[in-house]
């Protein structure tokens, strides 16, 4: 491939070792950004009618933040860093050196179209690599602006923007890449995964999964509705990090369903399909497959829908089938389960049913339910007494664990993941101890001893 080939030789100069080298393109892209931030929204609009207020908040803010943060604090995370040295190894001075991987392959999904995108080239580049970036094929409007931005800013050689759908993807995931950055669905990203084993290639996986919000007898109902609502029916249920369903004990079971119906309706109004702040599903595919999952559920609000639009209306399932569609996977729309517990063994037995998720969520006034939740359970991340806002601060990772992805990035963690940590001892010479050049004349009982000076 001529334009990766581009990108070694490009590499191969260094130049975008250079800090300044760096700061400098971070800042193009900034300014390129703002200047088309009217036209980003458009796109993402004409895409699948993502309301412009989300946008900004979720797409073109998100990723203006991330830059200044970077920019903010990227020549002090490029500086070597010095660790405490050992005994053993006296006198000497101790580093991490952080070091680009080199050429970076990014493939980003539709769902957050513009930030899922940006948003690692801006650790690519902080962490000084190269990047083709190849985004979702599913928002062809979005991809195309991307592709604008990234050619007005960066010259091929640095960072370039391929489109196109599955055959392109697979024609660069045969190429040999320093490292593999993908954002999407479990299934390809285990496609991707093997793609890059045959190679060695390092990856991170940005995944999915069921995230559970648990919802206890001592929670803040109105304001536990208010803030599920939100942050499920946000971006129209396409986020990764959304509740996938909820566990709410029996006893408030039915005053949690008053709450969020009100609560849909105080956001969308009476008519949802008319509200301008509400966005629609990306295509027919996954809008068929979303009302595929409703057939034979109780359907307790919501469920309208229009095949012209691919609208779904933000819809509650009471007591889902637990063999039925809706619960054997991701869901990954307008569409929220609402089961009751008991006791908290019931709990573990649906969270544990489903594999790791990305997210999970707790509305409990006991701090014991809550740490108990944390301490039990794997997942990437998650809140308490809210949902989704673990993702706006740059000073926490983000990422999922097992089937809900590999690797964490945001902020710092950005620039370490795209990173390679060198570790270097730079060594004294004016005092060289013989005692470990052969002939091994020290007693055993000395030698056991040198575990004390590591």
């Amino acid at each position: 491939m001529e334009l990766l080939k581009k990108q070694r030789d490009f590499f191969a100069t260094g130049k975008t070792k250079e800090v300044s080298f760096r700061k400098k393109a971070l800042k193009r892209l900034q300014k390129e950004i703002i200047l088309k931030e009217d036209a980003i929204c458009d796109a993402i609009y004409t895409d699948f009618k993502k309301p412009r207020f989300e946008t900004l908040a979720t797409e073109t803010q998100f990723v203006l933040a991330d830059i200044k943060h970077t920019l903010k604090k990227i020549n002090y995370w490029a500086q070597p860093e010095r660790v405490s040295s050992t005994l053993m190894n006296w006198p000497s001075s101790d580093y991490i050196y952080n070091e680009p991987y080199g050429t970076v392959l990014i493939i980003a999904p539709w769902n957050y179209p513009f930030q899922l995108a940006i948003a690692p080239i801006i650790g690519a580049i902080s962490a000084g690599n190269t990047a083709i970036i190849k985004p979702s094929e599913l928002t062809p409007n979005t991809s195309k602006i991307v592709a604008e931005i990234i050619k007005k800013v960066f010259g091929p050689e640095y960072v370039s923007v391929v489109e196109g759908g599955v055959e392109i993807a697979q024609q660069l995931l045969s190429e040999k890449w320093d490292y593999i950055f993908f954002t999407g669905s479990t299934r390809v990203g285990q496609i991707v995964y093997e793609s890059a084993a045959k190679h060695l290639t390092p990856v991170t996986l940005e995944l999915g999964g069921k995230n559970p919000c648990i919802v206890d007898e001592t929670a803040a109902i109105e304001i536990a509705a208010k803030r599920i609502a939100w942050g499920k029916f946000l971006n129209a249920g396409q986020t990764c990090i959304a509740t996938d369903y909820i566990l709410v004990h029996n006893s408030v079971k039915e005053k949690l369903v008053d709450a969020l119906k009100e609560s849909i309706t105080s956001f969308y109004g009476e008519n949802v399909e008319n509200s301008t702040d509400y966005a629609r599903t990306v295509n027919k595919k996954h809008y068929s497959g979303l009302k595929e999952m409703l057939k034979g559920e109780e359907i307790l609000f919501g469920g309208q829908y229009n095949d012209a639009d691919n609208y779904l209306a933000p819809t509650l399932v009471n007591e889902p089938k637990m063999d039925g569609k809706l619960m054997e996977g991701e869901i990954f729309g307008p569409i929220l389960p609402i089961i009751s517990y008991g006791k908290e063994a019931d709990i573990d037995r649906h969270i544990k049913n489903h594999g790791k998720p990305l997210a999970t969520y707790v509305f409990s006034k006991r701090k014991s339910f809550q740490k108990n939740i944390i301490n039990k359970y794997s997942f990437g991340g998650g809140a308490i007494n809210d949902t989704v806002i673990q993702i706006t601060n740059k000073n926490l990772p983000f990422g999922g664990v097992g089937g809900s992805g590999i690797g964490a990035y945001h902020g710092k963690t950005s620039f370490e993941l795209f990173s390679h940590q060198k570790a270097i001892i730079k060594k004294g010479t004016w005092f060289d101890p013989p005692l470990r050049y052969p002939p091994y004349n020290l007693p055993m009982r000395f030698v056991k001893m040198v575990k004390n000076l590591f």
